[in-house]
């Protein structure tokens, strides 16, 4: 009979100074330009034609639609250089954010995109003083000004949120100072954090980034220890609490200037819009999901008594419930991942493959490096990923959501014309939370032991908790914080931390025992920072893969090509339509709560199968 108490997980892989690194594990930013003086050219570049686009002001309504045409196709110019401008700077700055000089390129770039704002802030107004029948007529006789019909036509259904020349040109000269808070927090978090030095109980010395921190919760049996670290880690933003307080203040009253700015009613209305996402998406998503928290708070009395602990904590919850003593090694996963996809094709096979050997992945972490992960879609190049792998399986399966985000990309450039080339948030999550599905239905058929399996379905859930719970509580959070200003409410740390506090017991309820620190979690969550109102799309997407990877896998025959084909067509389809039509066209409907309590229904199967699993561990 094997028990439950397994030796000392693996030890996350030692922080290294970049130049050390490998340059096969270095994402290669020539790709773009190919050093900094090409750079700087098509900056000069760039910044040219914002002055040919500002000089066509006045014009559109002439020569029947082809001064109009000139404008778009100016503009795509614009876009697609802009790409290339920004990221090879962003990039640069992410691989250390300590790099002043590059910093300052990027501040360099975000000031021009200010500058464009303000030279394409006539361009609504003028066009919307055109009768839509009249430029539908143009549309109609020019077939190249008729690529844009969507863009054109959905540009009219917001009209009433469009104001005056005078009033865009007013927010377009607001737009420099949009993005200062979050700078500002990325500085504070990133940059010029002072990472703690922890010593763990067996003599060991970690110093505590955020990778660090996520390992050691993740594979350090020792509760004392997982217990120091999140009091250590806790206390960067406990130290600073008010400053993030001001910062996050700072989002909260930019976005409710804007969405007054353009008549919305609330932020979320303003938030929801542009896309046509009717805001009972979002409020029966948080009300279906309060609803449905039982399982969540059975999983996590299972992994108490499993762990045999008589406290169950915040910093409890990622560890895993039994090891399978080894590292999941990157090249390993290189291999693995590619066959996880051949349910999608060998076209789809062939592409990854090329995605993940092509230098077009930063894979481990290095002092000043940006923490986290992300795809880059760099348009007219190919996307670049960031990655912090430290050898857990956590960090393998990040990969894969980042290679299905890479994936979308390469598919709706290639098949979009530039102007549509850019998926939606509310679709983006889709192919990312699905490529981690299959990657998991490929690992547990490879699966060579019961604790293996075992693991893995803990990841299956833990990957259910991470992207829909904790997202749904999340968005919870920020709807709630959000209408602190809309109500004319003072936003304080104070404030800031009750709301947050009392979401994450309503969520998990009796299943863990708080901790005060548990409260300035809020203060370390980059998306509140960076994307408001991003991260509801986390679990609806997660929905929305949940009952695609049901068609995909469920069907045989006729029936799984065509359910292939829609999928495929949806990331082909980039942002050429709305994205709850797009959905419906590959068989979700997010109108309706099935969705999301097919999530909740699934976490209970899972939690279901795990305790068995478990059971029947303990009786061989």
């Amino acid at each position: 009979m094997e028990t439950f108490i397994p030796a000392e997980a693996p030890a996350a892989p030692p922080l290294r100074d970049r130049h050390t690194i490998p340059d096969r594990f270095k994402w290669n930013l020539a790709d773009i330009f190919p050093d900094a003086d090409a750079w700087k050219r098509a900056y000069d570049e760039l910044d040219t034609k914002i002055s040919a686009y500002a000089a066509l002001q006045g014009t559109l309504a002439q020569e029947d639609g082809t001064r109009l045409l000139a404008a778009y196709k100016i503009s795509d110019e614009i876009g697609q250089l802009s790409y290339k401008v920004w990221y090879y700077v962003a990039l640069k700055y992410d691989e250390d954010q300590r790099d002043n000089e590059m910093n300052a390129r990027r501040q360099q770039v975000q000031i021009l995109f200010a500058k464009f704002a303000q030279a394409s802030a006539w361009f609504s107004p003028e066009l919307l003083h055109i009768p839509l029948p009249t430029v539908q007529e143009w549309m109609a006789r020019n077939k190249e000004l008729g690529v844009y019909r969507f863009a054109i036509e959905d540009l009219y259904r917001q009209q009433e949120h469009v104001l005056d020349e005078k009033g865009e040109h007013l927010l377009s000269l607001a737009s420099r100072f949009s993005s200062a808070p979050y700078d500002a927090y990325a500085a504070l978090s990133t940059a010029d954090v002072k990472h703690p030095t922890v010593r763990l109980s067996n003599g060991t010395e970690v110093t505590l980034t955020y990778g660090q921190y996520r390992a050691i919760l993740a594979t350090n049996r020792h509760q004392p220890d997982r217990a120091a670290v999140f009091t250590e880690y806790h206390k960067l933003f406990e130290a600073s609490v008010n400053t993030y307080a001001s910062l996050y203040n700072g989002i909260l009253q930019r976005d409710w200037f804007h969405a007054q700015s353009r008549g919305y009613r609330t932020t979320l209305d303003a938030a929801l819009h542009g896309n046509n996402i009717p805001t009972t998406v979002v409020e029966n998503l948080i009300e279906t999901t309060k609803a449905g928290t039982e399982p969540l708070r059975r999983y996590h009395r299972l992994r108490k008594r499993v762990l045999g602990l008589d406290a169950y904590h915040a910093y409890d919850t990622t560890l895993p419930l039994v090891d399978v003593a080894e590292k999941y090694q990157y090249d390993d996963v290189l291999e693995w991942l590619p066959a996880s996809v051949a349910p999608l094709g060998p076209d789809y096979q062939r592409q990854l493959r090329e995605a993940l050997n092509s230098g077009w992945i930063d894979v481990y972490e290095s002092p000043g490096k940006r923490s986290g992960a992300y795809s880059a879609p760099v348009y007219g190049v190919h996307p670049y990923m960031l990655l912090n792998h430290n050898d857990t399986l956590d960090a393998v399966f990040t990969l894969a959501h980042e290679a299905g985000h890479s994936m979308h990309t390469l598919l709706s450039h290639a098949h979009q014309p530039f102007v549509y080339s850019d998926y939606t948030i509310f679709i983006a999550e889709v192919p990312s939370t699905l490529s981690e599905a299959l990657f998991l239905e490929y690992m547990l058929e490879q699966a060579r032991s019961e604790r293996e399996r075992i693991v893995l379905l803990q990841h299956a859930i833990d990957g259910i908790v991470g992207t829909f719970y904790t997202q749904v509580m999340f968005a919870d959070y920020e709807l709630q914080a959000h209408r602190l200003v809309e109500d004319g409410q003072p936003v304080t740390s104070a404030r800031l931390s009750e709301i947050y506090f009392n979401l994450f017991k309503t969520y998990h309820g009796d299943a863990l025992d708080y901790d005060d620190q548990s409260r300035v979690t809020w203060a370390r969550i980059p998306h509140f920072y960076s994307t408001p109102y991003y991260v509801y799309q986390y679990a609806t997407c997660f929905a929305s893969s949940a009952q695609l990877m049901e068609q995909l896998t469920g069907a045989s025959g006729p029936a799984k090509k065509a359910a292939i084909d829609r999928y495929l067509t949806l990331l082909k389809s980039g942002g050429s339509d709305h994205p709850m039509t797009l959905l419906q066209r590959a068989g979700v409907d997010l109108s309706r709560p099935e969705p999301v309590r097919a999530v909740v229904e699934q976490l209970d199967t899972l939690v279901t199968r795990l305790e068995h699993e478990i059971t029947s561990q303990a009786e061989n």
